[in-house]
């Protein structure tokens, strides 16, 4: 780890913790990104979420986490592609009803196209009545995490779709446009409430990998 984004606050443990994720994330993109980048990402990845961390000890997995989605958009940004439309669900706290759509999203397309998520005032987890009803249905969304967007991530998308919770303008690129509209929010519901986001086939009926367009300079929005 090189001095540039040595952080005096960090303790021993999360410094070589940042430093392993650093090793790997340089291994796999070899030959895409140089270390300053990758060790840029990491901790900048590392800073949005320290804020919000409930348990600090997942703090350098989470960045490291993050700062690979982050990196594979500037790799589809700056041209480096596999083909797969991407498609990037946001909301206000992506806790609720974007991580149920990204769930979905992937059950539904497979290994044909790529689901991220995020919000603009990410929430430090999931809503556990979100992940007990994608759980009913059998979809595993504990895994996942509440994260930001950033720039790349928004430009890397092929489609993005809002999920109606008056998402605010966090880091828009040019000509970006908001919108959706929707009366189930996750993060304040129970679970019954849930599951009628669960019933709803529209969450991912507009973005399915067969109508998703390709890359283009200007991003689609879809009211969910």
């Amino acid at each position: 780890m090189t001095n540039t984004y040595r952080r005096g606050e960090l303790t021993i443990d999360q410094q070589l913790a940042l430093a392993t994720a650093a090793r790997q994330l340089g291994e796999e993109f070899t030959g895409a990104f140089g270390a300053q980048t990758i060790e840029r990402f990491l901790h900048t990845s590392y800073e949005e979420f320290a804020p919000r961390a409930a348990v600090a000890n997942f703090l350098p997995l989470l960045a490291e986490r993050f700062a690979r989605q982050r990196l594979h958009a500037l790799a589809r940004v700056e041209g480096r592609s596999d083909g797969r439309p991407i498609v990037l669900f946001l909301c206000t706290h992506n806790a609720g009803r974007s991580q149920m759509a990204l769930g979905w999203f992937r059950h539904l397309a497979g290994e044909h196209a790529i689901a991220w998520s995020g919000g603009a005032e990410f929430a430090g987890e999931i809503n556990p009545a979100a992940v007990a009803s994608m759980a009913e249905r059998g979809i595993d969304i504990s895994g996942e995490f509440p994260k930001p967007w950033t720039e790349e991530i928004v430009r890397a998308a092929d489609v993005v779709v809002t999920m109606g919770c008056g998402t605010p303008a966090r880091s828009t690129p040019a000509g970006g446009t908001w919108t959706g509209s929707s009366t189930i929010r996750p993060a304040r519901a129970s679970r019954t409430s849930a599951r009628s986001v669960t019933r709803s086939s529209a969450v991912c009926a507009p973005c399915s990998p067969i109508s998703a367009s390709p890359p283009s300079d200007r991003r689609p929005t879809y009211r969910a």
